[in-house]
């Protein structure tokens, strides 16, 4: 069989991404029959065009910015369980802050009884599920649209946002690792650094799928964490980067 072209290459590499979820770079060489420098390089092109994000030993689907609807539908059964988690650190009265998050999105739906709890979110969507809990006040921050994500970012936001005292800022995150929390853009980065700045405390809600990897914009420094929640037992080998860095849940 001829040697294939590159651009070959890198189309069935693209496809296997598609079927698979992800790309390993040994079982890719040996599908195409060339080395596994050869994958290499392919799969740092295809970096380099935007169509992959490189992990050690292969490749998976960039972190882009995605629709908030999107975003909802995905890895719905982790998501259960972290708000299930996170529900029991929601004060009955007071304020918190939310973000645009799907996850975010989960928890609103699971708050325990509340008194008088103003809630406070850059989401249409979260604004309105921490509108039909009772007791709860919804304030929405608004600003500039991301047209992308559906959340409102931009100095008007940032501004609104810093206008208020939070007891706790409960936010998500597209990647994380030892450094910090980061984000698909910089502007939602900022506004999730703004939440933070104004919360006594900071609930991260993360999916272990995004653990141990980082994204576009740097959003929130390892201390500015206070509590991790994630699906896993805390106990679990996949935190072990974490312990001791930030509380687990």
């Amino acid at each position: 069989m001829a040697a294939l072209l590159s651009a070959e290459r890198q189309e069935r590499l693209l496809a296997t991404l598609a079927r698979d979820g992800a790309i390993r770079q040994e079982e890719a060489a040996a599908e195409l029959g060339v080395s596994v420098m050869t994958v290499r390089r392919d799969l740092a092109d295809l970096e380099a065009a935007g169509r992959v994000r490189r992990v050690r030993g292969g490749a998976v689907a960039p972190r882009l910015p995605q629709p908030f609807a999107e975003r909802r539908a995905e890895r719905s059964a982790p998501k259960a369980v972290i708000a299930r988690k996170a529900a029991a650190l929601v004060p009955s009265s007071g304020a918190i802050a939310v973000d645009a998050s799907s996850t975010s999105h989960v928890l609103l739906s699971q708050l325990p009884e509340v008194r008088e709890l103003l809630v406070a979110t850059n989401s249409i969507e979260n604004a309105t599920a921490a509108r039909a809990v009772a007791g709860v006040r919804s304030v929405l921050i608004g600003g500039e649209m991301e047209e992308r994500t559906g959340s409102f970012v931009g100095a008007l936001a940032e501004r609104a946002a810093s206008a208020l005292a939070y007891a706790r800022f409960f936010g998500s995150a597209a990647a994380l690792d030892v450094r910090g929390s980061s984000e698909v853009t910089p502007e939602e980065a900022a506004m999730k650094a703004v939440f933070a700045r104004a919360a006594a405390e900071t609930v991260l809600l993360i999916d272990s799928a995004k653990l141990d990897d980082r994204a576009l914009a740097a959003a929130l420094e390892r201390d500015a964490v206070h509590l991790l929640v994630t699906e896993l037992d805390p106990g679990d080998h996949r935190l072990d980067a974490y312990r001791g860095l930030v509380d687990l849940l």
